[in-house]
């Protein structure tokens, strides 16, 4: 089959290409913005990417062109493929029919953590031998790829295996299929991480986020599992529209719970009250604590026990773009973090914190997401910021004006309307020993690297 791929470039339809291509299809593909790195690793897998969406692309033989949700009416090639009923179909939806059915899909769906969490149970299958698929919206450093298909078990090695772990985002799925891409997926194990209100583009309220994900719910079989988050107010209401299916709880008494962590960050693990043995690595964090719990509950519903699961994350490398350090110049360290929610920096600044004790931390903000660009969550903005010593705000794109909302900061936040005059306002500020915490879901103009570069200079 020939599939072209309207969208390609995003993380979630180019990890769909690269399976379709590792499935033995012809794979072509187009995007407004065709660059590195998304572009290189595609055309490595021997996919032909075309900038842009003109029309004359629906005559490169297709047998069915997927659209990703980026793409809305009025895109020439999306207007001619309907004008000449040409066939069509969402990613989810090739998804499912092509790779996820007749497996045992394991998704992870929740406002935050869901491809850390992801990819620890990912990781947590493959160290058990289970050579699972998956398809996460990063990139996992203990594989190097953010999606591949199953491979073949240790234990039996002349047969696929049937498991497939998949970040499952709430998000639509395409202009014409209004549904949260998860509802596609139809899994068998389904972890509900947390739920908060996000999104604001698309859903009113955080009932309409709840309504989607008991959607989800309903989908799940009897003979499955969930495992749940059982602090979350939002995720019991949703439970409680209707469950079908065994529930299993992490972070409360009676189900899956983490002990007290050390300098390090090493904690035990319990079940029911009983200690099960204890994770050594390096995250930091609550949050990742509660991940870890998800995936460890997760990968017992398909066999794999405590003991393992916990051996496997004591050998976790976490996913690119989570806390990654990207350099450190005359005693200054520089991180990358994909936090964007008003809870996701929160929780980075206070793990943070709790890593590097006094040092100043200079957070480098970037409000991109479509509910920041919204002002939806501005007022958050300031209590989680509060670990903090220093904020630097871009306020590029923005409907809204960050000085105002990160006011009761007072001096401790200070906002850019250009880059280039952020950038040296860090530079002059940063001194040895301090932590630069840059936060965005994008690429934030290079600034990492432009950042150390300066340090040196």
């Amino acid at each position: 089959m020939h599939i072209h791929i309207l969208g390609i470039c995003g993380t979630f339809m180019g990890g769909v290409a690269a399976l379709a291509r590792e499935s033995g299809h012809r794979v072509t593909g187009c995007d407004a913005n065709v660059y590195p790195p998304m572009s290189t690793q595609l055309e490595a897998m021997g996919i032909e990417l075309i900038q842009g969406f003109d029309a004359a692309q629906a005559d490169i033989g297709a047998d069915m062109f997927v659209v990703g949700n980026v793409v809305t009416r009025g895109k020439p090639l999306m207007e001619e493929i309907l004008n000449r009923g040409l066939p069509y179909c969402s990613g989810p939806q090739w998804l499912a029919e092509h790779v996820l059915r007749d497996r045992w899909v394991l998704a992870v769906a929740g406002t935050h953590g869901k491809t850390t969490t992801s990819s620890m149970l990912a990781w947590i299958l493959e160290h058990a031998g289970l050579a699972p698929g998956f398809l996460i919206g990063g990139i996992p450093q203990n594989f190097g790829v953010s999606a591949r298909m199953p491979g073949r078990p240790t234990q039996d090695p002349a047969s696929l295996s049937p498991f497939f772990v998949i970040e499952a985002d709430e998000y639509d799925t395409a202009f014409f299929d209004k549904r949260s891409k998860f509802v596609h997926y139809h899994p068998r194990t389904a972890i509900l991480n947390n739920l908060e209100y996000d999104h604001a583009d698309i859903f009113a309220d955080l009932a309409a986020i709840e309504t989607q994900f008991h959607h989800l719910v309903r989908t799940i079989p009897a003979n499955g599992r969930i495992v749940v988050n059982g602090r979350e107010e939002s995720l019991a209401r949703v439970l409680a529209q209707g469950c079908w299916t065994p529930v299993e709880s992490f972070g409360v008494a009676g189900g899956w719970q983490a002990g007290p962590s050390d300098d390090q960050g090493h904690f035990d693990v319990l079940f029911d009250g009983q200690r099960q043995g204890r994770v050594a690595w390096e995250l930091l964090g609550e949050h990742n604590r509660m991940n870890a719990l998800a995936a460890i509950a997760a990968a017992r519903h398909v066999g794999v026990t405590a003991q393992t699961a916990i051996e496997a994350l004591t050998h976790f490398r976490n996913v690119k773009r989570r806390m990654e350090v990207r350099g450190e110049v005359n005693g200054i360290t520089v991180y990358d973090d994909f936090a964007h929610h008003p809870t996701a920096i929160a929780t980075t600044v206070a793990g943070l914190r709790s890593k590097v004790g006094s040092a100043r931390i200079l957070a480098v903000l970037e409000p991109r997401s479509n509910t920041m660009k919204l002002g939806t969550m501005k007022d958050a903005l300031p209590q989680a910021l509060a670990d903090a010593d220093l904020v630097f705000c871009s306020a590029a794109g923005l409907g809204w004006h960050p000085a105002e909302a990160l006011a009761p900061l007072g001096e401790r936040a200070r906002t850019f309307d250009d880059f280039e005059s952020m950038l040296t306002a860090i530079l002059q500020t940063a001194r040895p020993g301090d932590q630069l915490l840059v936060m965005s879901n994008g690429g934030f103009n290079g600034i990492h690297q432009k950042l150390l570069d300066g340090l040196k200079s």
